[in-house]
């Protein structure tokens, strides 16, 4: 259902709210250059600082904007179970393709909490899921045995993984099947993910370097891997660069150097990427070609 390269979008905010005309110049911007598909709100998107009404009111905006030219997955994940089901049915509501719905996090579920949680939302509201795993971020991590129990779902179609171990991959092959779609959540990992049996990356750095990032999963896609090792090589001080401080701080200064007038603001308790971080951007931008 979804392949390739998908960015996982990043919110512009100019005085504190909502840029929307920007964003919109955004959402085409990464369509022209090779996107297959898009995720507003996610944990780029600084959806933990937006409030309901703002969250989906974003996801409305970008599923308007791409008028149906490439998918959209919606985030819509949360550490209430109600809250996640009501930006489900939202965002089903403003015509969304799926879900991506982070493991419920600082709650800390067991496995059985966590099929309690999305059996729940697959009760309710028959809106395609992608899992996403992220153990870093949400200190919860499903297994590939669990994550089998819930890939029986019909609505349950993929995974988002950034569980940083790429043997993941088999694993949940095996659990799940090989129609079951796996989507790396680490660009730094993509080529061994992609090697492995994954189908796409839900990226970072394809906000930044779209038609590099969809250049590369084409390669993977084709089997041409020594293009696409040559892309990872050109794209890996990028991925690296990207987290050398706190998400999404260094990307959203990347675009301020990349994108014309791309806005500076983040969202308390995220600042401004520290002076190595962006020395670390600059010349990654550089070793890419992008600036």
């Amino acid at each position: 259902m979804f392949s390739g390269s998908i960015p996982a979008l990043v919110t512009p905010f100019r005085d504190g709210a909502f840029d929307e005309k920007l964003f919109r110049g955004f959402v085409d911007w990464q369509i022209a250059e090779g996107s297959s598909a898009l995720v507003p709100c996610g944990t780029t998107g600084e959806s933990a600082t937006m409030s309901i009404e703002e969250h989906n009111h974003v996801v409305r905006v970008c599923i308007e904007q791409a008028q149906g030219r490439v998918p959209v997955i919606a985030g819509c994940g949360s550490n209430d179970t109600a809250v996640a089901l009501e930006h489900m049915k939202a965002a089903q509501a403003a015509g969304a393709d799926a879900a991506l719905v982070v493991l419920p996090y600082y709650n800390r579920p067991n496995q059985d909490g966590l099929i309690a949680h999305f059996r729940h939302l697959t009760d309710n509201c028959t809106l395609p899921i992608i899992v996403y795993n992220v153990p870093a971020r949400t200190v919860t991590d499903i297994l590939p045995e669990t994550l089998g129990a819930l890939a029986g779902i019909r609505t349950i179609v993929g995974i988002k993984d950034a569980s940083g171990k790429v043997e993941r991959v088999s694993a949940q092959r095996q659990h799940c099947g090989p129609d079951f779609c796996q989507l790396s959540g680490n660009d730094d990992m993509a080529l061994g993910f992609m090697a492995m049996g994954g189908v796409g990356c839900i990226s970072v750095t394809a906000n930044v370097a779209p038609g590099l990032c969809a250049e590369f999963q084409t390669a993977c896609a084709d089997g041409r891997w020594a293009d696409a090792l040559a892309l990872q090589d050109k794209l890996f001080p990028l991925h690296a660069a990207l987290f050398s401080d706190a998400s999404p701080g260094p990307v959203k200064y990347a675009l301020t150097r990349t994108y014309r007038d791309f806005p500076a603001d983040l969202r308390l308790p995220m600042t401004w990427p520290s002076e190595a971080s962006r020395a670390a951007v600059d010349a990654a931008l550089a070793h890419a070609g992008i600036a």
